[in-house]
């Protein structure tokens, strides 16, 4: 079951001469529970890609559908919503309310669409993310890895359509970062969460379904890892 379809996505940014194409005419689709690796070297256009298909950015044309709906073709208001109940962003630096617990923040997206908290629910993301006994805590009385556990746990809390993280290591230590990437193939599995990671770790890449190779906006390649 197909559950993103990008069609024809461009990103423009400038005009005559100082113009930059940061995506050129982009198609690829993305089946349901599917673990995809975008790489590609710096200014490739895998990270506007990400902001755009998260909703955070518009494109210049071209569509998005997740889970059937036009991204592109929603008002501020209807996106938003959409963004927060069917995707889940992940980045590389955590984005946490300083002010706000363990449990707070990652239930912060609930609130804010005034739904009601399933227990159950927020008790099983936080043993699996090894955060059961901090949920009290504030973020900088956590360590790196301890607070990215804390925005994958908040990006996963809606049961989102889509996952999207942008170098979710990027400031961790070696250690860290297989904590972590596990994590997220764990919830892949377990939540059969579709997943789209940008990275710049090729042992990152290689734990995909998929990778897209991405250089000056296109796709220059798209192989499946394992079947």
């Amino acid at each position: 079951m197909e559950i993103l379809k990008v069609h024809n996505l461009s990103k423009v940014y400038g005009k005559g001469d100082t113009q930059i194409k940061a995506l050129d005419d982009v198609s690829f689709t993305v089946e349901k529970g599917e673990f995809v690796a975008i790489v590609g070297p710096s200014g490739s256009g895998k990270s506007t890609l990400l902001h755009i298909l998260g909703g955070v950015d518009t494109p210049s044309s071209g569509q998005v559908l997740v889970d059937g709906t036009d991204i592109c073709a929603l008002d501020q208001t209807k996106l938003a919503i959409f963004r927060r109940r069917q995707i889940g962003l992940i980045y590389q630096f955590y984005n946490l309310i300083p002010i706000l617990n363990v449990e707070e923040n990652i239930t912060l997206p609930l609130l804010l669409d005034g739904r009601s908290l399933d227990e159950a629910r927020l008790q099983e993301l936080v043993t699996t993310l090894g955060l059961a006994d901090r949920t009290k805590h504030l973020p900088n009385q956590l360590s790196g890895g301890q607070q990215q556990r804390v925005s994958i746990g908040r990006a996963l809390i809606n049961n989102p359509a889509l996952v999207l993280a942008d170098e979710p290591t990027g400031n961790l230590d070696s250690g860290n970062s297989k904590e972590i990437i596990a994590l997220l193939k764990l919830s892949n599995q377990r939540y059969h969460q579709t997943l789209i990671v940008v990275t710049h770790d090729r042992d990152i890449a290689l734990q995909a379904d998929r990778i897209i190779s991405f250089g000056d906006g296109r796709i220059v390649r798209d192989e499946a890892v394992r079947a």
